[in-house]
């Protein structure tokens, strides 16, 4: 069995390497159902909360499962469990294997493909006359957040015949009715208290509609109020054979799971069955085809949610009310469960055709494999519990995830200004972010909450200002604009972002003395506060200045303007010669002379307790992302802040000082996510002093600030360290160790982690000013092939050189992109007489030769 050859593959996993695998299926803001290494489904996550591990189950039915049925013409039929084996680490228990399904036969040969959101599993065992390919995905169109926003998994079953005879086959999915079931516990109502069992009165009814047939799940006694009260369906396209049962036996003693297998075994079929009034669990659904000699057949299943009640992540009281409610955007697009159905399974092969497009337009570029894998898998993130959008159509993150409820609240600014992807890929989710931040969170002092109660009516309620989070958000202003062009954005947030750069000169603030340096008490990233300059909150300080510097002079504020750029050029200097040490940029460590000069709303008690001799701070350490203001004024096109000769020295520093080869030496105080012959990036390496109690992870590893590091190498043009760097990184999570798409810090599928993304502009030197029209790339020594997006659109920039002359063509796949000007970096520079709006399916073709102002283009 081969994989499908339409579908775009960046990474495959051998059967040593999927145990840890689980690829989320699902939409943004939608929750997620996983497609395991094996060709399983787990972590339930659809229910408005994480759930990992959770696989539904209820009383004594089974758990979700597909299984085959064939029997070659003449032969002996077979059923399967249409998944590989089990992990060898899944083998004991206090009762024996604990894993779901346990006790069916499995396939003896498993492996697994991706390149997000395609997930490949082939199957194959020497006594089953087919072999099999699951293909699945949920749309993911960068630039239309809806159609990235269903709530359902593709699953499709390619049955091949290797026999010389015909193969009848049936597939059949069964799905247990788990409304009323987060993944946490038990069932619950919508204060969160438990629910008896029987108490669920859940429901399953056998539907056909436009072109789909299957069974919707509901519930009439689940509180309609519970975050876990919802509709659920499992629905197939087919036109052959369909039969179903919407409830399976209720004996016990593994009698429910033995009805269904022998019922199912005898002939791919199912006999329906159903007692009203009881808290049915599992229903099934299963598809009957025949299948020529040496030929294919595809069964597809469209598995579809539809939980409408969201809380608050910060509830008012103790328990839920409902004055906490916040609901999901999702859900207003759906009436239920059937009705995604019935609207989405239709639209699913142009959804597929326009995702296949996107990844197969990124994954063609030329950078490295890598640096690909760890950009696109990362998206996964977009789907997980840690995002999700309110009704109005708002999106917001926690920082990621725990196993059972979401990790720090609040789209924490501090965590999300690391991450690129939202903004290159969704421009208008991006846009409702910087809203929140400016309009909701930030108070008329300036004082940005940098946690965001829900809900909004309480945005401030946090009351806390991060030195890093509020600078960055400027900074991300400016990015978003710079990006969209969009005007009526900026002249609706500046007023704002202006009053949040001012709050930096209050008394007993960031830089009360109004000199460009950040020396008051600083809450920062790693969860302290620092006092005294250093070159975290410099570096972000810099960006910021030189953003509103930008965004002043175009609103206008002139004399704000200069006031920015005077600032930025006195920081600029200090920077240079008091922090650089001929290395890397240290902390000067000053405490206050007394706690009341440090004003209140920057005090959060979780640092040191002692403001005058505090602990907790990074002093002369050589810092992961002590240029990660450089890294993002690189990404918003502002250039150096800094000298390039000191960024460049203080990179070879990190390498010099931070980098391991191997753990196996390394004493660490806190969290493990680097062990034995694992390489990595330390957060702080300490060549010089160390504190006696530095900031609590300087010894940790955190791959958001690995991608930090590694993608300022890439500006550096320090390509190879760069890629070594991610390369250390993708290779702990090589599926047999973590899993490829979850990348953790404080919690699963962590924010922070799609930094990765900003590796592509800074790979491509791809650039676009919406303000301008000007889109820029980095001049290419041979063919080349890049891929672009602002947020709104994307596409494909070719070049190809003949002599001095370098043959581009700009081809936009989605969206339209508006344009005056083309430049390729250090080498020539495009003025068209005229804007071009190069819309969806058009391409730009242009001579860019040294220093030539002159363009030859024609739109095909």
């Amino acid at each position: 069995m081969k994989l499908n050859k339409s579908w775009p593959v960046l990474r495959t996993y051998d059967s040593e390497h999927i145990a840890k695998i689980a690829l989320p299926l699902g939409g943004i803001g939608t929750g997620t159902v996983s497609l395991g290494g094996r060709g399983d489904l787990r972590d339930w996550e659809m229910v408005n909360r994480p759930a990992k591990g959770f696989t539904p189950k209820a009383g004594r039915n089974g758990q979700p499962i597909f299984t085959l049925f064939a029997k070659p013409a003449g032969g002996k039929s077979v059923t399967r469990a249409i998944e590989g084996p089990l992990d060898v680490s899944a083998y004991e228990g206090p009762a024996g294997c604990q894993a779901a399904n346990h006790g069916m036969p499995r396939f003896r040969h498993c492996s697994f493909a991706a390149a997000y959101p395609f997930g490949q599993v082939l199957l194959k065992d020497s006594d089953v006359p087919v072999e099999v390919r699951i293909e699945a995905f949920n749309p993911m169109i960068p630039g239309d957040a809806d159609a990235s926003g269903i709530p359902m998994a593709v699953l499709r079953f390619v049955l091949k015949n290797r026999t010389r005879s015909q193969v009848a086959a049936a597939v059949c999915g069964s799905l247990a009715n788990f409304i009323g079931i987060d993944g946490s516990e038990s069932a619950r109502d919508f204060r969160g208290r438990s629910m008896p069992f029987g108490a669920r009165r859940n429901r399953n009814h056998f539907r056909r509609g436009r072109g789909i047939q299957g069974i919707f799940m509901d519930s009439e006694g689940v509180d309609p109020k519970a975050e876990a009260w919802g509709t659920l369906a499992l629905v197939t396209n087919a036109r052959s054979k369909v039969t179903y049962t919407r409830e399976w036996s209720s004996e016990a003693w593994g009698g429910s799971v033995l009805g269904f297998w022998d019922q199912f075994s005898k002939d791919g079929c199912l006999t329906d069955r159903y007692a009203d009034g009881t808290d049915i669990s599992m229903g099934s659904l299963s598809v009957s085809v025949r299948i020529p000699p040496g030929q294919e057949k595809t069964v597809s299943f469209f598995l579809t949610w539809h939980f409408p009640n969201r809380y608050s992540w910060t509830w008012k009281n103790k328990e839920k009310s409902p004055n906490d409610w916040i609901g999901n955007y999702y859900t207003t697009k759906f009436k239920d469960a059937w009705d995604v159905a019935e609207q989405a399974v239709t639209r699913i092969p142009k959804l597929e055709k326009d995702t296949q497009e996107f990844v197969s337009a990124f994954c063609s570029s030329d950078i490295p494999a890598v640096v690909k894998e760890a950009a696109l898998f990362n998206l996964s993130t977009l789907r997980s519990q840690t995002c999700f959008r309110t009704p109005d159509g708002r999106f917001y993150g926690w920082e990621g995830c725990w196993d059972h409820i979401g990790s720090c609240h609040g789209s924490c600014t501090h965590v999300w200004n690391y991450e690129q992807a939202t903004a290159f890929l969704y421009g208008n989710l991006a846009g409702t972010m910087r809203e929140v931040e400016f309009k909701h969170a930030t108070d008329e002092k300036g004082m940005m909450s940098f946690r965001v109660n829900l809900p909004l009516k309480r945005a401030r309620q946090y009351g806390k200002a991060a030195a890093d989070g509020q600078l960055g958000c400027i900074m991300k202003l400016y990015r978003d604009w710079q990006l969209s062009g969009n005007d009526a954005m900026l002249t609706d947030l500046w007023p704002k972002a202006r009053k949040a750069l001012e709050f930096c000169w209050i008394d007993g603030g960031w830089d009360g003395d109004k000199d460009g340096v950040m020396e008051g008490c600083q809450h920062n990233t790693m969860d302290v506060e620092y006092y005294g300059p250093n070159p975290q909150m410099q570096g972000w300080y810099l960006g910021a200045l030189r953003a509103a510097e930008e965004m002043a002079a175009y609103v206008g504020q002139n004399e704000f303007a200069l006031q920015c750029r005077d600032l930025y050029e006195s920081g600029k200097i200090y920077m240079e010669k008091t922090l650089f040490n001929g290395e890397y940029y240290k902390h000067i460590i000053r405490p206050p002379a007394k706690t009341s000069d440090v004003a209140d709303c920057l005090k959060l008690g979780m640092g040191s307790k002692n403001l005058t001799k505090p602990d907790f701070q990074l002093g002369e350490g050589c810092l992961v992302d002590q240029l990660v203001g450089q890294y993002m004024a690189h990404v918003c096109g502002l250039g150096y802040l800094v000298s390039p000769l000191q960024v460049r020295k203080t990179l070879k520093s990190i390498l010099k000082y931070n980098k391991r080869a191997s753990m196996h030496d390394h004493f660490n105080c806190m969290r493990t996510f680097a062990l034995a012959d694992e390489s990595a990036l330390l957060m702080a390496a300490y060549p010089k002093r160390r504190p006696k109690q530095p900031f609590p992870y300087f010894t940790e590893v955190m791959t958001g600030f690995e991608y930090t590091a590694a993608i300022g190498m890439f500006y550096e043009g320090m390509v190879g360290e760069g890629q070594s760097c991610i390369s250390d990184i993708r290779a702990r999570y090589d599926g047999r160790k973590r899993n490829p798409f979850n990348e953790a810090e404080c919690g699963h599928h962590y924010a922070r982690a799609m930094a990765s993304w900003a590796a592509i502009p800074a790979l491509t030197g791809f650039r676009y000013s919406g303000v301008d029209k000007l889109m820029e790339f980095a001049c290419s020594a041979q063919e080349s092939k890049a891929f672009w997006s602002n947020g709104f659109a994307w596409g494909i920039c070719s070049q190809k050189r003949s002599g001095k002359s370098v043959y581009v063509t700009l081809t936009c796949l989605h969206g339209a992109i508006k344009l005056k000007a083309f430049a390729l970096t250090g080498y020539g520079y495009l003025e068209f007489g005229r804007m071009h709006t190069v819309k969806r399916g058009e391409c730009i073709q242009m001579v860019v030769t040294p220093n030539d102002p002159a363009v030859k283009h024609y739109l095909a």
